[in-house]
């Protein structure tokens, strides 16, 4: 029978999910695209409204010119009723329905009006006083929107004031309106297309050297180039130097652990030899060969892991702990191991170094444990900053170790740091303790340095450690 299959689905590419993260280049453009519009939407609406209002008033004046010839030469005549000494000279207010009117009105009489609003007449609208000249838009005529500008005047010998209105059709001034507008819209359109472009130029032409980042890295990785070697512009060379770096320090990460590799194969590999010979000759000493050898491979196995993960913590990122909680939790455990033992810690209690705190947890445990149980029976530890100027640059912590034992002569302190060196055969021990705190001190940028105790008289430990900024620490 058939087996059921799952359907296969191709891996995503890496253009793929790049595109899912989104497009930088993209998110540029829609950004200043967004920008433009609403900024031509706004300036646009301005502008508008500025040149409409000021075609408005050249219409306005216009009208306001001939009513206030109509006001000026406005009198009454023996019936009381309204005329001019000098009629209004337009010829379209001779002509019926011609789109320019005028109309008096007031003193409880019929109103008198041009011959071009015919049977019609102008709206008065409500009872106001218009003392100065009043300016609206009527809808009163079919098919005919007006502009109309009134006043209210007092004539010579007339008891009531008389309402002068002058009318005229709005088509012209419609007509320039909507060109107007017809040709602000092509015009920011024209503009915002053009900017819109633009920003899309600048940002393709801008974000290039990026791309070429990208094609870069790309080389790296398929083992085209060894490092970024491209003329970049001043903003993105910091960029691609910490990439330099990280690829430097990962090709120092992967040489270590190779090296390391080596030398615990290295090491196995005289053990192993050993035992394999022993066993092929049948020797009768082959269990106690076995167990000698195992221990020596057991220490080369803990010094090389004990390597490999200061080596990883490190490259994991920049870890920072305090010096001082990190000894009393050493104190507490070797006092409890060596009962006898005095132990006084002394100096900077605020000092933080760069280094995991497992890590520095294994350095003075191993230098502390050697001191008790080497010495006379007291330890003293003191911390130190080093201060600027001291020619050994202040950014390390000094740690130091006294014992009140017989120390080591000064021609003897290097061989110590060798794998397997003890201070005394008769105590138990693997004798890696030194040389593991030399090899993690080193991966973190530290040192180690035996010297002699002034104080004590016996043994010295100076580990200096690469400080940190306590205000870094979460």
């Amino acid at each position: 029978m058939d087996q059921p299959t799952e359907p296969l689905t191709e891996p995503e590419s890496g253009l793929a999910a790049a595109r899912r993260g989104g497009s930088l280049t993209r998110r540029m453009i829609g950004v200043a695209s967004i920008w433009i519009v609403v900024l031509l939407a706004v300036g646009g609406f301005a502008l508008d409204r500025v040149l409409t209002q000021a075609f408005t008033r050249n219409f306005d004046e216009r009208l306001e010119y001939v009513l206030s010839a109509m006001i000026v030469s406005a009198e009454l005549d023996q019936d009381g009723e309204i005329r001019f000494v000098r009629q209004p000279a337009d010829q379209r207010f001779l002509e019926p329905y011609s789109g320019f009117y005028w109309q008096v009105s007031g003193g409880g009489r019929e109103a008198f009006r041009s011959r071009s609003l015919w049977d019609r007449a102008l709206p008065m609208g409500a009872a106001h006083q218009d003392t100065d000249i009043h300016s609206y838009n009527d809808e009163s005529f079919p098919d005919e929107p007006l502009r109309i500008l009134e006043r209210d005047a007092m004539l010579p010998e007339a008891d009531v004031p008389f309402r002068f209105q002058v009318a005229s059709s709005r088509a012209v001034l419609d007509e320039q309106i909507a060109e107007l507008r017809r040709t602000l819209v092509r015009s920011f359109a024209l503009l915002g297309l053009g900017l819109i472009a633009l920003a899309a130029l600048q940002a393709t032409f801008g974000l290039r050297p990026l791309r070429r980042v990208r094609e870069a890295i790309t080389d790296v990785r398929t083992g085209r180039q060894a490092r970024v070697d491209e003329t970049l512009p001043r903003e993105i060379e910091p960029l691609v130097a910490e990439l330099n770096n990280l690829l430097d320090h990962n090709e120092r990460q992967a040489e270590e652990a190779r090296r390391h590799a080596g030398n615990l194969a290295h090491a196995l590999k005289t053990p192993l030899t050993v035992i394999q010979n022993e066993a092929e000759v049948g020797s009768p000493d082959l269990p106690a060969t076995v167990i000698d050898q195992a221990r020596i491979m057991r220490r080369q196995v803990d010094h090389h892991l004990a390597r490999a993960r200061a080596v990883g913590r490190r490259g994991a990122g920049q870890s920072r702990t305090y010096v001082w909680s990190a000894l009393q939790s050493v104190e507490r455990a070797v006092r409890h191991l060596h009962g006898s033992v005095t132990i006084d810690i002394a100096g900077t209690q605020d000092a933080v170094v760069g280094v995991e705190r497992q890590d520095l947890d294994e350095l003075l445990g191993n230098l502390i444990e050697n001191a008790a149980k080497y010495g006379g029976g007291r330890v003293f530890v003191t911390v130190e900053k080093r201060e600027p100027g001291s020619g050994e640059g202040p950014d390390f912590v000094d740690i130091l170790i006294e014992d009140d034992g017989p120390g080591i002569p000064e021609a003897e302190r290097a061989d110590i740091f060798g794998r397997g060196a003890r201070l005394d055969t008769n105590k138990p021990g693997t004798g890696l303790g030194l040389a593991i705190v030399r090899d993690v001190a080193e991966i973190y940028g530290g040192a180690v340095r035996l010297e002699e105790s002034e104080d004590l008289g016996g043994l010295l430990v100076r580990l200096s450690l690469p400080a940190a900024a306590s205000s870094d620490l979460a």
